[in-house]
């Protein structure tokens, strides 16, 4: 998490030039204490599902996001965002790799 923390990180500084920091703790914590806008309280929420239930996925998860002004071509992408992180997620803690210097180890 903390590699991801430090990629959005420098993603922000390019978008707005500054982070927030509290906001950014917050989301460290977990995405449902952190000021998210609807549609990435939507995603968080899909992303969160399809990774530790992908067996109970339906159509209708997929209709809240389109609720949210989401194409389908905007769904295949996070689709595979989520799945890609997933699978590389899977084969780092099946492989037993090294964590990067100074990052916590998963509870």
């Amino acid at each position: 998490m903390q590699s991801h923390l430090g990629d959005l990180r420098v993603e922000v500084e390019k978008e707005l030039g500054a982070v927030d920091e509290t906001w950014l703790a917050a989301l460290r914590e977990g995405w449902r204490g952190a000021d998210l806008t609807p549609v990435d309280r939507a995603l968080s929420a899909y992303a969160e599902k399809l990774t530790l239930t992908p067996h109970e996925m339906t159509e209708a998860d997929l209709d809240g996001l389109r609720d949210h002004g989401l194409d389908d071509e905007a769904l295949h992408d996070a689709i595979q965002v989520i799945s890609f992180f997933n699978y590389i997620n899977r084969i780092a803690d099946a492989s037993h790799v090294d964590l990067d210097p100074g990052m916590d180890p998963y509870p």
